[in-house]
């Protein structure tokens, strides 16, 4: 009996033993796949945050912001601010990702401003100087406000908030889609920022699901929707657009 007893401790321990392993491994490869998907968002946010470089080249070629509103990079700018905020350890633990690619967002946001105010006419430089100091302090109400919550509500509040700075974005990618739709016309849209945008939110949606954060995973996930509508938009009006001259071309031909 002795034996017999001393025989179940002996496969009692190498179960246990395997349970962890099993355990540790499925451990490491949900962390290596959530950075992963981090890493991703990261890159092709990236990618959409220059997209307004050319734009910049122009103003800053010609010393002038023309019919160019600097509103829709104040309204980024909030938004980053709220996100890497939310982002941060002693807001939301394990989502360092969202704190470094709204960083980058913010920094690039900020001199996209500063060169608008710096070639703007004088009453919309005034303008969007006041802007942008009005949303440093919302940033820093924001701020000041969730430090004084325990971290659960802390992490709640800040991540309503992001959810909410995001139906700005929402609202204006909605109003591009109803334009492009009744214009008939892809001039509205880019293709490589929609692609970007595309890219960048199905990746956060990922991340967002692997770190089962609603905070992440909802915004995104409609931006991902919003992001494949722009595609395929642009694909179906592109197409349109080549066959109407194709046949303006065979028309001037005869």
């Amino acid at each position: 009996m002795y034996f017999i007893f001393k025989l179940f401790l002996f496969f009692r321990d190498i179960s246990g033993t395997e349970a962890i392993g099993k355990h540790l491994v499925i451990s490491s490869t949900y962390q290596v796949a959530s950075n992963a998907t981090g890493i991703a968002g990261n890159l092709f946010a990236f990618l959409l945050f220059v997209s307004p470089v050319p734009k910049l080249r122009i103003i800053i070629m010609d010393k002038s912001t023309g019919h160019l509103s600097g509103l829709q990079y104040i309204y980024s700018l909030l938004n980053c601010l709220i996100c890497l905020w939310y982002g941060l350890p002693f807001v939301s633990p394990n989502v360092i990702m969202i704190a470094t690619v709204n960083s980058v967002g913010a920094i690039f946001q900020l001199i996209y401003i500063t060169t608008f105010i710096i070639y703007a006419e004088n009453a919309r430089k005034v303008k969007t100087t006041g802007l942008l100091v009005s949303v440093f302090g919302v940033f820093a109400i924001i701020s000041l406000v969730s430090m004084k919550f325990d971290p659960f509500l802390r992490q709640t509040f800040v991540g309503y908030l992001s959810l909410a700075s995001f139906v700005s974005l929402f609202a204006s990618s909605l109003s591009i889609i109803d334009l492009v739709i009744r214009m008939k016309s892809v001039e509205l849209l880019s293709f490589y920022p929609s692609l970007s945008t595309f890219m960048m939110s199905a990746s956060f949606f990922s991340y967002g699901m692997l770190k089962q954060d609603g905070f992440i995973y909802i915004p995104n996930g409609i931006g991902a929707i919003l992001g494949l509508t722009h595609l395929a938009l642009y694909a179906y009006y592109s197409r349109e657009s080549r066959e109407e001259e194709f046949g303006q071309s065979l028309i001037r031909s005869f």
